[in-house]
């Protein structure tokens, strides 16, 4: 198959989008399709150029045999509505363009969001006279407007049109979740043309390592029991509740609260820490990809969290993955869809988002059991193993194309 992925990011960059598509190309290649990834310059989170990189109109290059096209951007940090919205309306426009650039392929993958980054499949689509799958990895635009990120009516309607004019258009739609599959059966879209595929982990990269390693020396974690939050830090997480949690637990010096990542809340909770005084909590850049592991190794519990509102429990954060795969028990503050996978695989404690009183008194159980640490990690990894191995889900979404192309739903 000649397969055409649209990406708004991709490697370097290390974000959840960035490496689910990357993974899921990089087995089609080596199953001997040929992929080619229409990307921009890599920038995120900061809107700043990556260091080797030029945010020229069209530039080549070959990452494991991925054939990928980096086109211009009006380059935005991620945050602030107006630019970032200017940021993806820029890749849809430039996508089109490029389009005399690219190859014939028998057909385009577009993933979403951004919202812009789904539609250019349509066009793709059109111009290529090829079918289109329109992948979808959160609900847009319900989730900006959980956040309150845009309050105006008009506004609004014209995204929700826009919404549903991709589900009808598109030849198969692929959530990442159950419930998004249900919201978009709820908008009219027929059963048969949604097929979830849900998120997962490469288990040659996350693995069990040693506690102790370059990382943790290099940031005093050894000797730490190490609580940590990898990941955005943007409007959707409410990582107050971290802080929250952490001056309720400043007397335990043995405790250590690790962030890190980047995002549009940065900056705020780095004044709150430090007008606080927080000592126990250490809050890192973005760090790059290879690194990660080390610092998963070096934690002893990983914290994923999300607002309270009922648009997250559709959502089934991807870092859960991670977490399983590198064996670390997991303290989730997001309810619905991720909360039943965590109970069913035994690896970790769900408790209310929100809640630092919640949060503190699951890590002081947890600080407390260490055998249960034990128990939890173990059962996680087991569970991802079983259930959400990225390179037997790339084979399934594999077919899923076959059968597209072939005319059929998938």
């Amino acid at each position: 198959m000649r397969i055409l992925f649209l990406s708004h990011y991709f490697p370097p960059e290390v974000n959840a989008p960035a490496s689910r598509t990357y993974e899921h190309c990089r087995e089609w290649v080596k199953n001997g399709h040929e992929v080619t990834v229409v990307t921009c310059v890599p920038n995120h989170p900061k809107g700043s150029v990556y260091d080797g990189y030029r945010n020229k109109f069209f530039q080549w290059e070959t990452r494991d045999g991925i054939r990928v096209l980096r086109v211009w951007t009006y380059l935005a940090a991620n945050k602030g509505f107006l630019k970032r919205t200017l940021n993806y309306i820029s890749y849809m426009v430039s996508v089109i363009f490029a389009v005399p650039l690219l190859c014939q392929s028998d057909i385009v993958i577009s993933t979403s969001p951004q919202f812009f980054n789904g539609l250019a499949g349509y066009f793709v689509s059109r111009l290529k006279r090829i079918p289109w799958i329109l992948e979808i990895r959160d609900l847009w635009p319900e989730s900006i407007l959980a956040v309150g990120a845009i309050k105006n009516k008009t506004v609004i309607r014209l995204l929700e049109n826009l919404e549903l004019f991709a589900y009808r258009k598109a030849d198969l739609i692929v959530p990442v979740t159950k419930a998004f599959k249900i919201h978009i059966e709820g908008r009219g879209i027929r059963p048969k043309k949604i097929k979830v595929l849900v998120n997962g982990a490469n288990l040659s990269f996350y693995k069990p390592l040693a506690r102790e390693n370059e990382l943790s020396t290099e940031f005093g974690l050894s000797g730490k029991f190490v609580v940590s939050y990898f990941g955005t830090h943007g409007m959707a997480h409410g990582l107050e509740t971290i802080l929250e949690a952490a001056m309720e637990l400043r007397d335990r010096e043995e405790i250590l609260f690790l962030l890190v990542g980047s995002g549009a809340e940065r900056e705020k909770l780095l004044s709150i820490r430090d007008q606080a005084g927080q000592k126990n909590v250490l809050m890192l850049e973005q760090q790059k990809k290879e690194r990660m592991p080390l610092l998963w190794a070096a934690s002893d519990v990983s914290m994923v969290l999300l607002k309270r509102t009922d648009l997250f429990k559709t959502v089934i954060p991807s870092k859960i993955f991670e977490s399983m795969a590198m064996e670390k028990p997991i303290i989730l503050g997001v309810e619905g869809e991720s909360a039943g996978i965590i109970q069913e695989a035994e690896s970790g404690l769900c408790i209310q988002p929100q809640n630092s009183s919640d949060l503190g008194k699951a890590i002081l159980f947890l600080y407390e059991h260490p055998e249960e640490c034990i128990r939890l990690g173990t059962n996680g990894r087991k569970y991802v193993i079983e259930h959400h191995d990225r390179s037997v889900l790339a084979g399934r979404y594999e077919a899923l194309v076959e059968r597209v192309i072939r005319g059929g739903e998938g």
